[in-house]
């Protein structure tokens, strides 16, 4: 899986190929169904952008998800987007919240800053069920959230 992702990359980019986004996917998708989290969220962008796909947001939960239960910080974070936009799944600021925390408690500063200001459109009642579902979340390694 390592070398179809790299190879998708390198296709994605044009590094060394002509850049070409339909063969990008082609192996992104081969390392993508071996779990290849990396993979996982590239495809997830390459939907949720419609680079050499149809823009398709429902699709891009689907990757992002099995990239965010994998720990992807940037996927957890995209999936936070989704949900406070109402993207591809109902428009839910608790669970935007929980997504963002989770991907700043991985790493990810763009994950803390987008929850301090989807906080501001929330009141304090969600606020704490957003921080119930993070930590619970968390416990059960990104599943089932």
């Amino acid at each position: 899986a390592p070398a179809q992702y790299n190879l998708g990359n390198r296709y994605r980019k044009g590094e060394g190929v002509p850049q070409n986004h339909k063969t990008a996917l082609k192996w992104y998708r081969l390392a993508a169904e071996q779990g290849n989290a990396d993979a996982q969220n590239n495809l997830g962008v390459m939907y949720d952008k419609g680079e050499g796909v149809p823009q398709d947001d429902k699709t891009a939960v689907k990757w992002y998800t099995l990239a965010a239960e994998q720990g992807d910080a940037d996927a957890q974070g995209a999936l936070g987007l989704l949900y406070g936009m109402g993207q591809g799944v109902p428009e839910d600021f608790i669970y935007a919240h929980m997504w963002f925390s989770i991907s700043a408690l991985n790493g990810n500063t763009n994950g803390r800053r987008s929850r301090e200001i989807i906080e501001k459109l929330m009141i304090a009642a969600q606020i704490r069920i957003a921080e119930e579902l993070a930590q619970k979340c968390a416990r059960n390694q990104f599943k089932d959230c």
